[in-house]
């Protein structure tokens, strides 16, 4: 069996496994990565990306069909159709580039990927089963990055008819009818793109609104819009199991009584879990927190030159909160003073409208203990929301809000709603990284006509005078 030393292991390369790796490689750290999969994991290769493809494809699908019929901007288009293979192609296009790219930066900062299943034997030890036969990696360092695979419901397998959003990012043709089990955020993206491109769509959600992890305000554009697309929402609806045929969810109704609800597919996204099965983490003398394994302010482990990264750590499941984690550690195993205290940890919803979220809400602010300002302004009074409408105001749904302390302004949280808002994310994060005030933010020129004006108002209006309402 070969056996390769070096300084640093990665056991696993998504989006925290391949950064952790590119910095220890930039840093002159002797580096192996370790995946059995195309390098960026479940958000490169089933995830964020792909997801973010099909999202596109069928907003530009939506426009296209809304031009069939009379509107404001006078563009007439005749009998629009969707290929979904060839949707799915240009999805997996993109996907293959973005693969070819980590491998090329991996390989420019001279990291050593094996492609291959691998399994630690000890905490410094890794066995990987190549095309070629077994390798043996012996670390002075690792860093675990193993990530998180989607939850299986028991009474719902995954098999057949019922699908994970991993399939539901790989059909090769149009299900007529989508029953989705989970009103959260993959659930309601991927529902969300399938009825824009003509299925009908069904979400189920065993409590009592969509989006549980959002403030009402927020959610109330997002719902109109569901409501819009035709997409029947079901609130406390228990998913119960299925048909023989696997053809009919069955579930039970509010007021206890049980219904059969026809599906071509069943899609299951009622969350996702730590993946630690395969990778021999069981023999570890990990210490875990629930389901993750535990880490400190430096993602270390229990086990001293072990770190673990990403999803196997817990919640909140970013891709970027992945990467942060991934580029301390690499600074930490090269010998840097390096500790994890992010002030502003930001969250996209890619419905449509999509929501950002940094910071505290005001709900949180105040169970804190923090007395608040807040200020709310709305893109129905934004010109540039305006110009991105389709005639019938879609474009203007939403808003930005600010959340201050009361005494010294600092800001505490940011949420918004809206068209395209994930491309504020940046800004909102800055301003809390930067531990920003109101003031600061109401005296930064914001460029004419933008969306992000809408943050200039917010905090102009928690000052007391907003400028446009």
């Amino acid at each position: 069996m070969k056996t390769i030393n070096c300084n640093l292991l990665v056991l696993g390369a998504g989006p925290g496994g391949y950064v952790a790796a590119i910095r220890a490689g930039q840093l002159g750290v002797d580096t192996v990565i370790i995946d059995g999969q195309a390098p960026g994991g479940t958000c490169l290769n089933v995830g964020c990306i792909p997801s973010k493809a099909l999202i596109h494809a069928a907003d530009e699908f939506e426009k296209t069909v809304q031009f069939t019929g009379k509107n404001a901007l006078g563009i007439s288009v005749e009998n629009p159709k969707l290929d979904l293979s060839k949707t799915i192609a240009w999805k997996d296009s993109i996907v293959k580039r973005l693969n070819s790219g980590v491998v090329g930066l991996l390989k420019k900062n001279k990291v050593k990927l094996i492609v291959g299943w691998g399994e630690m034997t000890d905490g410094k030890t890794c066995v990987v089963e190549t095309v070629d036969g077994p390798v043996t990696v012996k670390a002075k360092n690792v860093i675990l990055a193993t990530g998180s695979v989607p939850v299986e419901i028991p009474s719902l397998p995954f098999g057949g008819n019922i699908i994970s959003s991993t399939e539901a990012l790989a059909l090769d043709s149009m299900p007529e009818r989508l029953v989705i089990v989970g009103g959260g955020y993959i659930g309601l993206e991927l529902g969300t793109a399938y009825a824009k491109m003509g299925a009908k769509v069904t979400v189920v959600e065993a409590t009592d609104s969509i989006l549980p992890q959002y403030d009402a305000e927020l959610t109330k554009p997002v719902a109109a819009s569901l409501k819009k697309l035709g997409i029947e929402v079901m609130l406390g609806t228990k998913a119960m199991g299925v048909n023989k045929a696997g053809t009919a969810l069955k579930v039970q109704m509010p007021d206890g009584s049980e219904k059969m609800i026809k599906a071509s597919k069943i899609l299951v996204t009622v969350g996702r879990r730590a993946k630690t099965e395969g990778f021999g983490l069981e023999g570890l003398d990990l210490t875990t927190a629930g389901r993750f394994v535990a880490i400190g302010d430096k993602c270390q482990t229990s086990m001293a030159g072990v770190y673990a990264i990403g999803d196997l750590t817990g919640e909140p499941m970013l891709a970027h909160r992945a990467m942060a984690q991934g580029e301390m550690v690499a600074e930490v195993v090269a010998g840097e003073n390096r500790t994890f205290d992010k002030v502003a940890m930001p969250a996209v919803c890619f419905t449509d409208p999509e929501i950002v979220t940094v910071g505290l809400s005001p709900d949180e602010a105040k169970t804190e203990g923090f007395e608040i300002k807040t200020g709310l302004f709305p893109f129905a009074a934004n010109g540039r929301a305006m110009t991105q409408s389709s005639g019938n105001g879609e474009a203007e749904t939403g808003f930005v809000r600010v959340v201050a302390r009361k005494d010294n302004h600092l800001v505490l949280g940011i949420q918004a709603v809206g068209n395209g808002i994930a491309e504020l994310s940046a800004a909102f994060s800055l301003a809390l990284e930067m531990g920003a005030r109101l003031e600061d933010i109401a005296g930064t020129i914001h460029a004419h006509p933008t969306q992000s004006e809408g943050f200039q108002e917010a905090a102009l209006k928690a000052l007391g005078h907003a400028l446009h309402i």
